[in-house]
């Protein structure tokens, strides 16, 4: 990465790219985020990206490129399920985003669910829900069954691992859209293959502010 990429990185101008209404006041509030996060890390262990590049770059700007992919998600109302949450990317930021989605921040990690729970509540979200538990066992719970448009997820297992433990969680023409690296999306090709009730397809592959890698997005939705 260059010494001058972040300087040049314009916040509010690349949200307004993927959609974001009012992008300087959503750059005020990741601001926030990202003071708090380096607070909280110092006593909790929550991310190793901290540092302003990391954070705006390989956080903020890798969980909003999804609704520049997939612009509905910026003005239709979602219910939205983000498994593996971790210290809230995607989750946080598309809540601090996009007002129209209802999002579900599910971590089995409780410090980690209770930071973005705290989190949420320094930055006044009302449209996150924090649950602290495994996907495979709220899998079974029927709470969670045909509950959602969309189930995301981020730097956390293999799209056929995470589809198996969460595949009860998705309404009729749901989709499952998960971030990926194209190495990432390319060894699990052959896999998905064998999930005969839902039709997987890669999206095209972006390249992140900052020169911060590349990344494209599997998605899966239900066969009729």
């Amino acid at each position: 990465m260059k010494k001058n990429d972040f300087m040049d990185f314009d916040l509010p101008e690349f949200a307004s790219s993927c959609n974001v209404k009012n992008g300087a006041d959503f750059a005020k509030k990741c601001a926030v985020l990202h003071k708090y996060l380096c607070e909280c890390n110092e006593h909790v262990n929550l991310t190793r990206l901290t540092s302003e590049e990391d954070f705006y770059f390989k956080h903020v700007a890798d969980s909003l490129l999804i609704a520049q992919v997939f612009p509905e998600i910026a003005v239709e109302r979602f219910a939205v399920a983000d498994i593996g949450c971790g210290a809230g990317f995607p989750s946080l930021i598309l809540a601090l985003a996009f007002e129209n989605l209802e999002i579900t921040a599910i971590d089995s990690i409780g410090k980690k669910i209770k930071f973005v729970q705290d989190a949420a509540t320094l930055l006044g979200l009302k449209n996150i829900r924090t649950i602290h538990g495994r996907s495979v066992e709220l899998n079974c719970k029927k709470e969670f069954q045909n509950r959602f448009d969309i189930v995301t997820a981020r730097a956390v297992a293999p799209t056929p691992k995470i589809y198996k433990e969460a595949n009860k969680f998705i309404r009729r023409n749901g989709r499952y859209i998960f971030y990926k690296t194209p190495l990432q999306a390319a060894e699990e090709e052959a896999e998905l293959k064998k999930t005969n009730n839902v039709s997987w397809h890669n999206s095209a592959v972006y390249t992140l502010p900052g020169d911060a890698g590349e990344r494209l997005f599997t998605v899966g939705t239900t066969k009729k």
